[in-house]
């Protein structure tokens, strides 16, 4: 995720996707995307199990902001907002 200027990057897990994305938005949780405005899901990988889908966000949470830039532009060029989409 990221804010309107895509400046802050956040990597996160969760098991429902639509709602946590939803909370994201309507800030309804303190912490850092409260905090950083972050508030557009431009990147998602989606996962069968938790485990494998907690060591990817370890995994990419590690790299450095290049490479999360690349991810994201090798599933979503233009940075839009793919909630809508869920």
């Amino acid at each position: 995720m990221t804010n309107k200027n895509n400046t802050t990057l956040y990597t996160g897990v969760t098991c429902n996707l639509q709602k946590r994305i939803y909370e994201h938005k309507e800030k309804l949780v303190d912490g850092f995307t409260k905090s950083y405005n972050i508030n557009k899901l431009v990147y998602y990988e989606i996962f069968d199990d938790a485990y494998n889908a907690i060591s990817r966000e370890k995994q990419i949470k590690s790299g450095s902001r290049q490479k999360k830039v690349n991810l994201i532009d090798g599933m979503n060029k233009r940075w839009k907002d793919l909630y809508a989409e869920l």
